[in-house]
């Protein structure tokens, strides 16, 4: 119960940050995605499950904070905490590199379902000048943030995992 309430509360926070903080940040009108780290980040550390209810949710909260299609962003988060926690099994919790690989795929896709989904349905067919103005400078601006914040959602996953442990313990 812990775990589902500390997760409400991150993808909450993150989504305000990413949202309104990263206004003043933002560099050529590119923001990083934040949501997607942390839906990336808990798909490793957590597994299949978890990243898919993970991304499910931060899609939501998107949908929510911006009118449009709902659902939209909430089936592309899913699919990518989805395929995320298939790296489970091979990751291992001091390296940076297999986050780092998962959130490149998963802004890159990311960015490619956005395309398809707001300008190619458009008739807007240019992807060139979409992949080189703005899906490949927000995965650069993404892995850079994914270097500062990952350490720390790291260990908010450690801290989580222990007191659930604790709960549980004490309920034997």
């Amino acid at each position: 119960m812990i775990r589902k309430i500390c997760m409400a509360i991150l993808i909450i926070l993150t989504a305000i940050v990413q949202c309104l903080l990263f206004q003043v940040f933002e560099i050529a009108s590119i923001k990083p995605n934040l949501l997607l780290i942390v839906t990336v980040s808990f798909g490793l550390m957590r597994g299949r499950k978890s990243g898919l209810l993970t991304g499910f949710f931060s899609g939501l909260v998107l949908d929510v904070m911006f009118p449009g299609q709902i659902g939209l962003q909430a089936l592309i988060y899913m699919w990518i905490g989805y395929f995320a926690g298939y790296g489970y099994r091979i990751f291992y919790d001091d390296d940076i590199k297999t986050p780092l690989m998962m959130v490149t795929i998963g802004e890159i896709c990311y960015g490619l379902y956005m395309w398809v989904c707001t300008f190619l349905v458009r008739g807007r067919v240019n992807l060139g000048f979409y992949l080189t103005r703005i899906i490949l400078p927000e995965t650069l601006y993404t892995i850079i943030m994914t270097i500062i914040i990952y350490r720390p959602l790291h260990a908010l996953n450690r801290l989580i995992s222990r007191t659930d442990k604790r709960s549980i313990d004490s309920l034997v």
